[in-house]
Order: C-alpha cells, then sequence, then structure tokens
C-alpha cells in the first residue's frame, strides 16, 4: 500500500499543476477561520460578529465546518481526473505496466491517494473546527465537544465517495475536461430523473429514491447547517424543525457507490486496449 501511494505522490509532486490544485485545496477550509472572524457593520448602527452569535458552539461547530469545507472538493476532483488524464496524455500508464505495475495496482494506487488526501482534509477540518470551538464555545466539556463529531466521518467519506466518482469519469473519458462535464452531466441527470418519478408518481417518492442517487446521496451525508441554526435562535418556530443529523444507512448508499466506481475503474482499465 504504502508502495503504490509513494509513486502516486511523486508523479502529483512532479507536477506544477497538481502542486498548486493540491496547496489550494488544502488552504481553502482556513477560510473558515476568517468566517469566525468576520464582523458585519449594520449600516453604522452596531457591529455584527458571527463568533459572538453562538454559531460556532460545540457541537454544532463540527456541523457547520465540515459542510463549508466540502464545497471545496471540486479542487481536488480536479486533480483526480488529472491524475488520469496525465496518464493517457503522458503514456505514464503504458510504462507503468510495462515496469510490472499489474492493472489492479494502477487502480489501487490511485485510491490510495484519495484516501490519503481525504484523510488528511479530514485532519485538517478537525483541527480549525476544534480551534474555533475552544476560542468561541460556550461549552468547553469533553462530552459536549466530542459530540456530533460523526460529521467529521461523513465528510471523510463524502470525499471518498465524490473523488472515486471523479476517478470513474477519468478512466472512462481519458479526458480531464470532460470527465469534469460528465459530472455535470450527471448532476442535470439526476435531476430529470427526479422530475420525471414526481410526474409520475408523487414528490415523497421521488425524494426517496433521489437519496439513492450518486451526488444526492453524497450530498445528504452533510445536509445544509442554515435551518439548525435558525432553530436554535428561533426555537417557537417548530415548522423549522428537521432531520440534520448523520445516518448511517446514508454512509453506507455512499460506500456502496464508492466500491463500484473503484470496481468499475479497473473493469474499464482490465478490458481497455493500452
Amino acid at each position: 500500500m504504502l508502495r503504490l501511494l509513494n509513486l502516486e505522490l511523486q508523479k502529483l509532486l512532479l507536477n506544477r499543476t497538481s502542486k498548486i490544485l493540491i496547496f489550494v485545496s488544502f488552504i481553502l477550509p482556513f477560510f473558515v477561520i476568517l468566517l469566525s472572524s468576520l464582523r458585519i457593520n449594520v449600516f453604522g448602527f452596531f457591529t455584527l460578529e458571527l463568533g459572538e452569535l453562538g454559531i460556532f458552539n460545540f457541537p454544532v461547530i463540527w456541523h457547520l465546518t465540515t459542510f463549508f469545507a466540502s464545497q471545496f472538493k471540486f479542487f481536488f476532483a480536479i486533480v483526480v481526473v488529472s491524475m488520469i488524464g496525465n496518464e493517457y496524455s503522458n503514456k505514464t500508464i503504458k510504462q507503468n505496466l510495462i515496469d510490472g505495475l499489474s492493472k489492479k495496482e494502477f487502480i489501487l494506487s490511485k485510491f490510495y491517494t484519495i484516501i490519503f488526501f481525504s484523510l488528511v482534509s479530514t485532519l485538517l477540518i478537525f483541527l480549525i473546527s476544534l480551534c474555533i470551538g475552544l476560542y468561541y464555545s460556550s461549552y468547553n466539556e469533553a462530552s459536549i465537544i466530542l459530540q456530533e463529531t460523526e460529521f467529521l466521518m461523513a465528510y471523510f467519506v463524502k470525499l471518498i465517495g465524490f473523488f472515486s466518482l471523479c476517478l470513474f469519469f477519468g478512466m472512462l473519458v481519458k479526458r480531464s475536461a470532460f470527465a469534469l462535464a460528465f459530472l455535470f452531466i450527471l448532476y442535470i441527470l439526476e435531476w430529470i430523473i427526479f422530475g420525471l418519478i414526481t410526474w409520475k408518481f408523487n414528490v415523497d417518492t421521488a425524494e426517496k429514491i433521489q437519496n439513492f442517487f450518486p451526488l444526492k446521496s453524497m450530498y445528504k451525508l452533510i445536509d445544509q447547517p442554515f435551518q439548525r441554526i435558525a432553530m436554535t435562535k428561533f426555537p417557537e418556530k417548530a415548522n423549522l424543525a428537521y432531520d440534520y443529523a448523520v445516518h448511517w444507512h446514508e454512509m453506507a448508499i455512499v460506500l456502496a457507490w464508492t466500491a463500484l466506481f473503484i470496481f468499475l475503474s479497473y473493469r474499464l482499465l482490465k478490458k481497455r486496449d493500452l
């Protein structure tokens, strides 16, 4: 495993564009810190500081930071599809196979890299959230701090699932730009299918089926936190209540898609004449 991971990291670090994109994808989550220190002047009457509103209290902080950080995943998605595109354009994939790397090991090297960067990103979000929470939170009991850390696991699974999908599209079309275009096409296709199911049956049935779609299932792992924050500020608004928790069956759906994408990537490579 370490041999394959080291091989892939060497390729990425030798590529200037990949190094820049990796750097950007790891730096962007730190903008959450800027968000916590943001001060808004309201028409000159008073200054609103987000950090003082209680939205960075434990355990809400885990939900908030993982949601915002997951919006930056597209930068590393470019790295993932570029990993495949560069292999074909530079003919390194054929050279790797000639040098003794099996097709299974080739796919595993990509997957191990996805796991590695997803893990590093998750650890960064953990440290950022912990620092912001310890600074702003009204609660410092260990039991409260550790509540809802399952959002970190959901974030990790979400990254692995999304990047595995990017890997599959990269293997399918061999070109980075086309692979990213396929992501957009899949997003549109999911909503078209949702509309057709709604027209044929009803919205409730359509939403239940939509939750099994690849992109939607990944999004559902970490729902938007704004409604939750509104609930804490206005508890009398009972109609604002919604289920924001991380559910293990939702993680299982994403992991199943991940396994399928990796398997399909391997099958494509195995059947393809290089």
